[in-house]
C-alpha cells in the first residue's frame, strides 16, 4: 500500500544569504516542502507547484483547474527558484489585480513608491514658487524656465528635502520615492550647472550632483530617478549614492527587430553597459506597446526574450514594463502573461509559453491565432521598417499593415471564428482581436480618401459622400470597444465615442473647388515621413484634420514652395489650411506670398502676413484666405509659405525646429 504524502509550508531563511528574494521546493522519499524567508515568496512557491501540475491563471479572471486524479513530483530534489530581476513591474490590465501579481510574482509600484515618475512639479510646484523664485528653477536658452529645477541652488536642495520628509512621513511602508525631471527636455544651464554638466558629460553630471545631496539625506530611502531624454547617459567621473536607483528609458529602439539583432543599437547596448558599470541599482522602463495606437497591431512578440537576457547580463535589477495601463489593447492578455513569465524568469522557453497561453485562451481557435500571429511578425521582419511606439497604421500602410496583409489576417481571424462559433465565450476573444483589423481599416480608410480602400466615392453630383454602410460599422466598432472595457484607444486618452465623433466630423470635411486634380510640384520637399500621398493631397478635396498623420503634409525647419499648373484656370479666390499643434511644435506660418507665372518669368501677386504666435496647446486648424483678380491670367501659381523662423519661447528646446503643415489648396471663383 503507498503511502499518503504531504505537502509542508515552511517560513525560513534559506541556506543561501543570497537567496532571501527566492523560494525552495525540495522532496524526501514521502513528502514535498515548499520554503521560503517569507508569507508572499511562500505563495510564489504554492503558484509554481501548481503550474507544475498544469494549473494556470492567463488572466485575473480566467484560471484554469486541470482534473487531476493524482499528482506526481520526484523524489529527493531540490531547486532554489530565483528571479532573473529583483523588481518586476507590469503596466498592463491585470496587474491592477492583486491575486495575478501574487500568482505571476510581481511587484506593484503604487505599494512601493511614495511619489511615482515625473516628479520635479511636485517637489517645488513651479505654480507655486516660479513668480516668486524664478531662480529656483533652470536657466535653459538664456531665461528661467518652469518646465525643470536648478540642480546647484542650495535653497532647491533645502525645499526638496523638506517635501520629501513630509511624504515620507505620510507614506512610512513605502521603500522608494521618486525624484525625476519633469516629462520635457528643459534642463538648467546656469553657470554652477553648466560647469557640472562638462565635467560629468552632460545634464545627467548636475542631476546625479543634486540627487546625491537628497540621497545623503536620507540613507535609508530608495531614491528613484529616470534616466530620460537629456540624463539618458550616464554620468562620468561622479559617484553615485548606494541608495539612489536609476530607472533608465530607452524610448526610441525598434520594437520590431531584438536590440541586439539591430545594427543600429550598437550606440545602445554601449550606454546600456555604461550604466551597468556605474550603479549596483539599475532599472529599466521597457516600452512594449504601440501609445499611440493601443489598436494597431504591433509584432514585438519575439524580441522579448532576447531583450530581458541581455538586459540581465548588464546588471540591469529591476524592470518597468509599460502596456496599456488598464486598458485591454491589442493581445493584451498573451502580452501580459509571457512578460509577466521573463520577468521571473529569463530562460524559459517563450515558444512554448505562447503555444501553451494560446491552447488555454483561444481553445479551437489557437492554431489559426497563432498563424495570424506570425505571418504579423513575418510581414514585419520582412520590411526594412522600424517598428516604433508612436507610429501606426497610416506609416505601416505598405509593410505589415498593407491592405493585402489585412486581408490575409482577416482570413485567419474568420477561420479562428469559425472554430469557436458555439462558445460565445470564446467567440468574443476573437471579436477583441477583430477590433484590430477594424481600427487599422478605419485609420487606413481616412488617409485614401477617394482611392481604392478609402472612406468616400464620388456620387452622380461629383461630390464626396462616405461608402455605404461604412459609418455604421464605425459606430459598431466604438460600441464593441466600450463594451470590452477599451476606455481609451491611445494614451492621449481618445475615447471611442469620441472617435465616432471625430469619424463624423471627418466625413463632412471635404471640398469640392476648381483646383482639384490639378498638377502639383513641391519646390522644396516636405519631410518623408509627413509627405501624405504626395502633392497630390493638397488638391483632391480631402481636408485634415486633427491628426497630423492623416492628409497633413509638412515642412520641418524649411520653407514650402509649392507650384500649381493653373493653364489661366477662372478663378480669384484661394482658401489654406494650417494645423495648429504646438505641443508637437507645428504652427501656422509667419507669411504667405504668391507669384505667378506668364511670359517666361514669375511675377508678384500678393502676400499676406499671419498675427503673432500665441501660447495655446489646443489643437486646431486655421483658415488663410487669398484673393486677387489676376489669378486667372497666370499659367502658374507659386506659393511660397514663410514657416516661423525659430520656435517661440515657451515650446524652445534644443533639436527642435518649427514645422508648417497644410492639408488643401482649394481654388474658387467668388
Amino acid at each position: 500500500k503507498k503511502m499518503a504524502s504531504s505537502i509542508y509550508l515552511v517560513i525560513s531563511k534559506l541556506k543561501n544569504k543570497k537567496d532571501q528574494n527566492s523560494f525552495s521546493i525540495k522532496s524526501d522519499e514521502k513528502d514535498i516542502y515548499l520554503i521560503a524567508p517569507n508569507e508572499k515568496l511562500l505563495r510564489y512557491a504554492i503558484y509554481t507547484l501548481l503550474e507544475n501540475w498544469g494549473f494556470r491563471k492567463f488572466t485575473a479572471t480566467d484560471l484554469y483547474i486541470p482534473k487531476l486524479k493524482r499528482v506526481v513530483f520526484r523524489k529527493n530534489t531540490e531547486k532554489t527558484h530565483h528571479p532573473s530581476f529583483e523588481y518586476r513591474v507590469l503596466l498592463y490590465p491585470d496587474a491592477f489585480d492583486e491575486d495575478f501579481r501574487d500568482w505571476h510574482k510581481l511587484d506593484w509600484h503604487l505599494n512601493d513608491f511614495s511619489i511615482w515618475g515625473h516628479s520635479f512639479q511636485t517637489l517645488l510646484p513651479a505654480k507655486e514658487f516660479f513668480i516668486t523664485n524664478p531662480e529656483f528653477f533652470a536657466f535653459y536658452e538664456g531665461k528661467r524656465r518652469p518646465e525643470s529645477l536648478c540642480m546647484t541652488s542650495e535653497l532647491v536642495v533645502e525645499k526638496v528635502i523638506k517635501k520629501i520628509s513630509k511624504i515620507i512621513a505620510e507614506n512610512p511602508n513605502a521603500s522608494f520615492i521618486s525624484v525625476s525631471q519633469n516629462d520635457d527636455a528643459v534642463y538648467c544651464e546656469c553657470e554652477k550647472c553648466k560647469s557640472l554638466n562638462e565635467k560629468h558629460g552632460g545634464p545627467q553630471g548636475s542631476l546625479y550632483f543634486f540627487l546625491n545631496k537628497i540621497a545623503k539625506h536620507f540613507p535609508k530611502t530608495k531614491i528613484a530617478t529616470l534616466a530620460y531624454q537629456h540624463t539618458y547617459k550616464a554620468p562620468i567621473n561622479l559617484k553615485i549614492q548606494p541608495n539612489i536607483y536609476t530607472l533608465f528609458c530607452p524610448i526610441e529602439l525598434n520594437r520590431g527587430k531584438s536590440i541586439t539583432a539591430d545594427r543600429d543599437n550598437k550606440t545602445f547596448i554601449k550606454v546600456l553597459h555604461n550604466w551597468g558599470k556605474t550603479t549596483s541599482n539599475l532599472y529599466l522602463w521597457d516600452y512594449t506597446v504601440q501609445f499611440s495606437n493601443y489598436l494597431s497591431p504591433f509584432p514585438n512578440f519575439h524580441t522579448f526574450s532576447d531583450n530581458y537576457k541581455l538586459f540581465k547580463q548588464n546588471n540591469v535589477k529591476g524592470l518597468f514594463v509599460q502596456g496599456y495601463a488598464d486598458v485591454p489593447g491589442d493581445f493584451s492578455e498573451l502580452r501580459q502573461y509571457l512578460l509577466a513569465k521573463l520577468l521571473w524568469n529569463t530562460e524559459i522557453d517563450l515558444e512554448a509559453t505562447t503555444d501553451d497561453f494560446l491552447r488555454g485562451f483561444y481553445g479551437n481557435a489557437a492554431s489559426s491565432v497563432k498563424e495570424y500571429l506570425n505571418l504579423l511578425t513575418e510581414n514585419q521582419e520582412n520590411s526594412s521598417r522600424s517598428l516604433d511606439i508612436y507610429s501606426g497604421p497610416i506609416q505601416n500602410r505598405n509593410t505589415f499593415l498593407s491592405p493585402k496583409a489585412i486581408d490575409q489576417y482577416d482570413q485567419l481571424l474568420n477561420e479562428a471564428a469559425m472554430a469557436v462559433s458555439e462558445d460565445p465565450v470564446l467567440s468574443a476573444r476573437i471579436n477583441k482581436l477583430r477590433l484590430t483589423l477594424e481600427y487599422v481599416f478605419f485609420e487606413q480608410s481616412k488617409f485614401y480618401g477617394t482611392d481604392k480602400h478609402g472612406m468616400f466615392v464620388i456620387n452622380t453630383e461629383g461630390k464626396k459622400e462616405v461608402k455605404a454602410g461604412l459609418t455604421e460599422r464605425v459606430l459598431q466598432f466604438a460600441e464593441s470597444c466600450n463594451a470590452f472595457g477599451i476606455y481609451e484607444l491611445s494614451e492621449e486618452g481618445l475615447s471611442p465615442n469620441k472617435y465616432f465623433e471625430n469619424w463624423l466630423e471627418i466625413t463632412k470635411n471635404t471640398a469640392t473647388h476648381l483646383g482639384e486634380k490639378l498638377e502639383v510640384n513641391f519646390l522644396t520637399p516636405p519631410a518623408i515621413e509627413y509627405s501624405a500621398k504626395g502633392s497630390s493631397s493638397l488638391v483632391d478635396g480631402i481636408k485634415g484634420h486633427t491628426d497630423y498623420n492623416i492628409n497633413w503634409i509638412g515642412w520641418y525647419g524649411n520653407n514650402p514652395e509649392i507650384e500649381l499648373i493653373t493653364n489661366r484656370l477662372d478663378f480669384n479666390h484661394i482658401q489654406l489650411h494650417f494645423l495648429d499643434n504646438q505641443r508637437n511644435w507645428i504652427f501656422i506660418p509667419k507669411k504667405i506670398t504668391l507669384f505667378g507665372y506668364k511670359s517666361k518669368k514669375w511675377n508678384l501677386i500678393t502676400e499676406k502676413k499671419i498675427v503673432n504666435l500665441v501660447e495655446n496647446y489646443e489643437v486646431k486648424t486655421s483658415d488663410i484666405e487669398l484673393t486677387d483678380t489676376s489669378f486667372h491670367s497666370f499659367d502658374k501659381i507659386k506659393l511660397v509659405i514663410q514657416n516661423q523662423d525659430d520656435l517661440p519661447i515657451w515650446r524652445k528646446r534644443k533639436n527642435k525646429k518649427p514645422m508648417v503643415m497644410i492639408d488643401e489648396i482649394e481654388l474658387y471663383k467668388k
